[in-house]
């Protein structure tokens, strides 16, 4: 039984994953920021989580500078028991893994079952356009893998199949019943699958609610509700671009739908294709995608990513804050109390640049602790529809040491959304400047962003929050701490 999921990306024109020929790299420590591995590309990336270990396997894009093809021939696989420290343990599936199959080899995931792993794949069997569905099994996360059926689970002689079948995503309910998503090309398709995960068990339906659906499902469960995300290319505040794509998620009680659209969980990233997975690691959540941001990267050279999710009280999830430092060692951040320390903003006088009329200033040092960044119980601070720049401030009465904040954002999944940015600035005496030796500022929901600086002595410290297009910000907590 498994209630949460690993996830698959997208390749080429639609989403890809390569499988190929085996290049034995061998395992090693990978980078600990995004992208969590460097030393070759990586893409449509899929996490597992076995006891205390995520797994995440990934294509190898293999294509050459100026060379605008997918180029995807082996799948590689990470672990990390902390969701920043990754090893590499090299290639451990390829197309010469399914000997029916010819060349591009695209998303894949990885599913439990009777303590065997199987790992569905797409991989093209029969020439150019034309995609499967393959099966491979192992009896450990890292295998060795073996084609699990001889042949493709779906194919296009499939009755009701995709007009791509691609991206396979795999789910085993709480009652043992296993199902399977997949399709590209606006085509989502579900079936139930026999206990031995290698065969359909009935017919293939269409899901029903998946709004703007183009390619790359991902299922998983959290407290009894059933979580389907998936790439979408709309430009109805998805994508600028339609070229790009988005994560769209929907929600339902019963694991073949009908799927209620519940909005945009990630934003466009810097490839355009888009394909992403959830999974919880030790009591946190995690996001799992992939971008172009690597040296050297591109569309068809993307890297994986990782940073933390958060879901608000009703079970809707907040949008991914997608960063180059990573979730961060340990646990990461989540909800709890402020750091400790002596804080300075109680004494302080809050001013602003603008507050909306139904929020106010002194949500900001009213010692309010908040159970989420859409907790409103001690008071929001707000700008909407103020969009850019804006800032708060504190007035001490005499001069204040001070070298670090604390702020916690507020985000009431409407208007007001977590900031793109923020630059903690000082009054000198005669004007403001930066703060000398600020750490990165940052924008995490459920929260407290913890800023670090030289020790200034002003008698005013002020906050420039950039916003991110499109929408306003807003704070339920900010702490300003002396040395």
């Amino acid at each position: 039984m498994r209630s949460r999921r690993w996830f698959r990306v997208a390749a080429g024109g639609v989403a890809g994953l390569l499988a190929g020929v085996g290049l034995a790299i061998p395992a090693g420590p990978a980078s600990a920021a995004n992208p969590i591995i460097t030393s070759i590309y990586t893409a449509d990336p899929a996490p597992l989580v076995v006891g205390n270990t995520m797994y995440v396997y990934a294509g190898r894009d293999e294509a050459p500078t100026g060379d605008n093809n997918f180029r995807m021939r082996e799948w590689h696989v990470l672990s990390s028991t902390d969701a920043n420290t990754w090893t590499h343990h090299g290639a451990r599936a390829s197309i010469a893994t399914f000997p029916w199959a010819g060349a591009d080899a695209w998303a894949s995931e990885v599913e439990p079952r009777n303590g065997r792993y199987y790992w569905y794949t797409s991989v093209n069997g029969r020439g150019a356009g034309w995609m499967d569905i393959g099966v491979a099994v192992a009896d450990s996360p890292l295998g060795p893998f073996t084609d699990a059926k001889g042949g493709p689970l779906i194919s296009d002689s499939t009755p009701n199949s995709s007009g791509l079948n691609i991206d396979p995503t795999v789910f085993v309910d709480d009652d043992g019943q296993a199902y399977i998503y997949w399709g590209g090309y606006w085509g989502a398709r579900a079936a139930r699958l026999k206990s031995n995960m290698i065969e359909l068990d009935g017919a293939v339906v269409t899901p029903q609610g998946l709004s703007n659906f183009w390619e790359a499902p991902w299922m998983f469960k959290r407290n009894g509700l059933y979580y389907m995300m998936y790439a979408a290319n709309d430009t109805n505040g998805c994508v600028t671009s339609s070229s790009y794509a988005c994560q769209r998620y929907a929600t339902a009680t019963n694991p073949m739908g009908p799927w209620t659209h519940r909005g945009i969980v990630l934003g466009q990233v810097s490839s355009t294709t888009n394909h992403a997975g959830v999974v919880e690691l030790n009591g946190n959540w995690y996001m799992v995608y992939h971008t172009a941001n690597a040296p050297g990267g591109g569309n068809f050279r993307r890297s994986v990513a990782v940073d933390r999710l958060y879901f608000n009280a009703d079970g809707t999830m907040q949008r991914v804050v997608q960063t180059s430092t990573g979730p961060g060692p340990g646990p990461g951040p989540g909800p709890g109390g402020p750091p400790a320390g002596t804080n300075l903003a109680t004494s302080a006088t809050a001013t602003t640049s603008y507050v909306s009329s139904w929020e106010t200033v002194a949500a900001l040092n009213n010692g309010g602790v908040p159970a989420n960044s859409a907790d409103r119980s001690n008071l929001a601070y707000g700008n909407w529809p103020q969009q850019g720049t804006q800032w708060v401030e504190y007035t001490w009465p005499s001069a204040r040491n001070v070298n670090r904040i604390a702020t916690y954002w507020f985000d009431d999944d409407q208007g007001i959304d977590l900031p793109a940015s923020c630059q903690v600035q000082y009054w000198t005496g005669s004007a403001y400047a930066n703060v000398p030796g600020q750490s990165s500022c940052g924008v995490a929901g459920n929260t407290y962003n913890v800023t670090t600086f030289n020790s200034v002595s002003t008698t005013r410290l002020r906050l420039n929050i950039t916003s991110r297009s499109g929408f306003s910000t807003g704070l339920l907590e900010w702490l300003a701490y002396q040395p």
